[in-house]
């Protein structure tokens, strides 16, 4: 198994160049435009209101021989940024001081990648930036079919695998393992896959002293990522665990979707009037 990592991350709001210090209001004259991006290892997928998904992975917007992103790492920060700021033209064009741009991020992203993800959405220019860890968003994308609890939420990415309990909407525990759909061979069994995830749950379910784990293995853990799209995955994942799971709709796309409807939530406040961002960390 590749290394991994637990516990529970803090961390700021990562503001836009003219964006209001957090808990303030930033003033609007008429409806806000906005742009919500999952920035994730196999590629970059982004979602306008009032448009859906306008870039769906690496063949879009991205050189195929490139990767600014490794590991749910930012390793190439430079064509990053070039990256951001296309789809930042495609979706709000030159002048972006009226829009909202929210980004996904690792549940366990360290502070290194935080504040590089800062600097690139700084540069955008756009009036508020909102940083929604991975998890929270997958939460979101299928909130309708979430019956309240605690929510244990599987993220099978092509480089990453990430466990993420949430409570009330937030993050109380998380683990990550640096291991994916891309180590998997076109005819290997995803044994080792499955056991990175039970291991991780495992380990969350002998530290958790009030329940949470045990409540939510029980309604089901929520599935997301390229992986749940594999029944030979899912399926040994519930037989492992002895519990129903939970697959997000298009479960692919469940992140970005997840960050697009926390984003329509502050455009509508936008256009009623003054806008209180707040970022959806882990507490």
């Amino acid at each position: 198994m590749r290394s991994s990592r637990d516990g529970r991350r803090r961390g700021r709001p990562l503001l836009g160049r003219h964006a209001a210090p957090v808990g303030t209001a930033a003033r609007r004259t008429g409806p806000a435009r906005g742009l919500a991006i999952d920035l994730g290892s196999s590629g970059t997928r982004a979602w306008v209101p009032g448009q859906g998904l306008v870039t769906g992975g690496p063949a879009d917007l991205e050189d195929s021989t490139r990767r600014p992103v490794r590991r749910g790492r930012i390793v190439d920060a430079e064509f990053c940024a070039g990256l951001l700021d296309r789809l930042a033209d495609t979706a709000l064009g030159a002048h972006r001081q009226d829009s909202v741009i929210v980004l996904s991020h690792p549940v366990l992203a360290g502070p290194e990648h935080r504040a590089l993800a800062g600097e690139l959405l700084a540069a955008l220019g756009a009036s508020c930036a909102v940083v929604l860890n991975s998890a929270a968003g997958a939460a979101a994308a299928c909130a309708g079919r979430l019956d309240g609890g605690p929510v244990l939420v599987v993220d099978m990415g092509a480089e990453l695998t990430e466990v993420a309990l949430l409570v009330d909407g937030a993050v109380v525990d998380a683990r990550q393992t640096d291991a994916g759909l891309s180590d998997l061979g076109p005819q290997s069994p995803p044994a080792e896959l499955v056991g990175n995830v039970l291991d991780m749950i495992t380990s969350m379910w002998r530290q958790d002293r009030h329940g949470a784990v045990r409540g939510a293995l029980r309604r089901g853990p929520v599935l997301t990522g390229g992986g749940a799209l594999r029944r030979d995955i899912t399926d040994r994942i519930a037989g492992c665990l002895g519990a129903p799971v939970r697959i997000t709709p298009d479960p692919s796309t469940a992140v970005v979707r997840g960050a697009a409807l926390i984003l329509g939530s502050v455009l509508a406040t936008a256009g009623a009037g003054p806008v209180s961002v707040r970022p959806v960390l882990p507490r």
